[in-house]
């Protein structure tokens, strides 16, 4: 049985999703502290001019160590009309937007306070879209080492990350080639109900 552990991301990385697709059972860790510059709040898309960085911005605790679960969001600016306007130069013209696009705006119109809200609803999303019902489970305590897992949870660090996945077309890759692991968007804009099966056929 392959029982993984990963951290709950925005819109994450493709290298997550294939995880996830192939686990019989999926743990997310919520008793880590948070971690700036990972994908717990902040994916990479494809744009016209090459990669870009979507980040969330948080609001600042005066705690040192601040639990992933306690972040809260910083709406004071609209971050999410942002992130929707960047989504749609980067893919409006894929095959797959306008196919998802209903489906997607909702996360860019409701008001989140806790980040972790926000990357369940879009992890569910995406599931819902690759049509791979999702159940999980969550952790109630932080063990730096886990048993019985393989354990996923660097994957949140994107510079950590090294996994390398199979090309496929993306919307731009004329002018700046393949871009590697970008947000599951990408994929999904590009491949649509052929995603999962994509997912699925990548080795771990």
């Amino acid at each position: 049985m392959n029982h993984i552990i990963l951290y709950p991301t925005y819109f994450p990385s493709i290298s997550q999703f294939i995880v996830m697709a192939q686990a019989d059972t999926i743990t997310f860790e919520m008793e880590d502290n948070f971690q700036k510059q990972t994908n717990r709040n902040r994916m990479y898309i494809y744009s016209p001019n090459g990669i870009q960085l979507l980040n969330v911005p948080i609001k600042h605790s005066k705690e040192r160590h601040q639990k992933s679960k306690d972040v809260r969001i910083e709406n004071d600016f609209d971050w999410q009309k942002q992130h929707f306007k960047s989504l749609e130069a980067g893919y409006r013209s894929s095959p797959f937007f306008e196919y998802f696009e209903d489906e997607i705006v909702p996360i860019f119109e409701k008001k989140y306070e806790f980040l972790k809200d926000l990357n369940f609803d879009t992890i569910t999303l995406v599931s819902k879209c690759l049509r791979k019902p999702l159940t999980y489970s969550e952790t109630t305590e932080y063990f730096q080492e886990v048993r019985n897992f393989n354990d996923f949870r660097n994957l949140a660090n994107g510079k950590k990350d090294t996994t390398i996945i199979t090309p496929y077309t993306q919307v731009f890759d004329d002018k700046h080639g393949f871009i590697n692991n970008l947000s599951i968007l990408d994929l999904l804009f590009n491949e649509g109900r052929y995603a999962l099966d994509y997912l699925k056929n990548q080795s771990l």
